[in-house]
């Protein structure tokens, strides 16, 4: 790893573990304040709309007045806002608590950007990588202490979250280099950490859809979006309603766990298998074979409630988890000249915000009505629309590489 680059890895892995240690018990955690199912996937909406609104600003800022300023500021939103929803008494205050946290939610935009302007052209990829890497961890490690820690409490993840924001913040003042004003230095052309339009500007982005190969590619990337997003959003209240364990329904403990074991598949994928996949099977190949499993592992999700037929579910889908975002993001990227790269990033980043809007939205709706195996079946049915655009994608990304290779 490129020395410069080892800071923003811890600062990004930190952050990470404090994100995942909420997110198995959020959607619980507001049912305690009597939040309805709709109530309580909404707050993953909200936080998206939020940041699809500010992410842009915070990215701009960043680049006038730099990274380590904006990253900062974004922390202490993210401290403030875990601070208020560990201590809060009504429902409507966990809602301050998200819309604190979009508001300030720039971190990984930033973090892109600043590995953007420490790393040669030939390297970025490679270093990019380490975001994938501090995710992994953090997905294993973060809902596994959660499920230990729910013991005490259902705030008491929240509270260890907030103390991983602070220490975040230690390890950017201490750590990063350069002083919170220094302006940032990106490279020449637009930047590959990120840059995004404002939502007012979204007329900028069609253009990129008039590309059949670049669109078909960030369509599959939306549909993705969606499945993920309905699982992170409702998986809790699913498995609430759906699974017991030792005589009792499932609760954030046995949620955390499994959030572990998803994350602990993506770890060995992502940390050490990743590259063979890829130079065996093509990433064109990885996408389809990603889109495939995840509609079988909804697809077994939908159709039992047994712990087995769980355990099942969350290895098949496990893989397409692990290997469809980057394989995805690296067509995308192929099928974009140098000089777009930055935006394209951005635009799968907006499309992200889409997907966790629209998504928890009608995964509640669903949860709300009991309809469980329905909720199921619309992530395998998302799913299922990305692998049927996959082959389409596939075809058209290969001659567009070839267009631009030979330009």
């Amino acid at each position: 790893m490129n020395r410069a680059l080892i800071p923003i890895f811890l600062i990004v892995l930190v952050d990470v573990f404090g994100l995942t240690l909420v997110l198995p018990l959020q959607a619980i955690y507001a049912e305690h304040f009597g939040a309805s199912p709709l109530q309580a996937t909404l707050l993953v909406s909200v936080f998206a709309v939020c940041q699809l609104v500010a992410s842009p600003l915070l990215g701009s800022w960043s680049d006038r007045i730099g990274r380590k300023s904006v990253l900062l500021f974004s922390q202490i939103g993210a401290l403030f806002g875990y601070l208020t929803m560990a201590s809060a008494t009504s429902l409507w205050l966990i809602y301050v608590a998200r819309v604190i946290q979009g508001t300030t939610a720039g971190n990984l935009s930033i973090a892109q950007a600043y590995i953007a302007d420490h790393s040669e052209a030939k390297d970025r990829a490679k270093s990019f990588a380490i975001i994938g890497v501090a995710f992994g961890l953090g997905f294993f490690i973060g809902p596994a202490v959660t499920g230990m820690l729910v013991r005490y409490g259902l705030a008491a993840p929240i509270f260890v979250a907030a103390g991983m924001s602070v220490l975040s913040i230690v390890c950017t003042l201490l750590l990063l280099p350069g002083g919170v004003s220094m302006r940032a230095t990106p490279p020449e052309g637009a930047l590959p950490g990120g840059k995004r339009l404002s939502v007012l500007e979204w007329r900028s982005y069609l253009a990129y859809f008039e590309r059949p190969a670049l669109a078909a590619m960030l369509m599959q990337f939306l549909f993705y979006a969606m499945c993920f997003s309905v699982f992170t959003s409702g998986f809790s209240l699913y498995a609430e309603r759906r699974y017991t364990y030792d005589g009792h329904p499932f609760t954030p403990r046995e949620i955390g766990y499994l959030f572990a074991y998803s994350g602990f598949l993506g770890l060995i994928l992502q940390g050490g298998l990743m590259g063979r996949l890829v130079r065996r099977f093509g990433e064109r190949g990885l996408v389809l074979s990603g889109f495939a499993s995840l509609v079988v592992g909804f697809g077994i999700i939908a159709g039992t409630n047994t712990l087995w037929g769980l355990a099942l579910s969350a290895t098949v889908s496990g893989f397409g988890n692990a290997v469809l975002r980057p394989t995805l993001s690296s067509l995308i990227s192929q099928s974009a000249a140098g000089h777009e790269q930055g935006t394209v990033i951005g635009l799968t980043q907006s499309l992200q915000s889409v997907a966790q809007i629209v998504a928890p939205f009608l995964a509640g709706l669903l949860l709300e009505r009991s309809l469980l195996w329905q909720w199921g079946a619309m992530a395998a049915t998302a799913a299922l629309v990305g692998l049927l655009i996959a082959p389409l994608g596939s075809q058209k990304a290969a001659s567009a590489a070839q267009e631009l290779a030979s330009s």
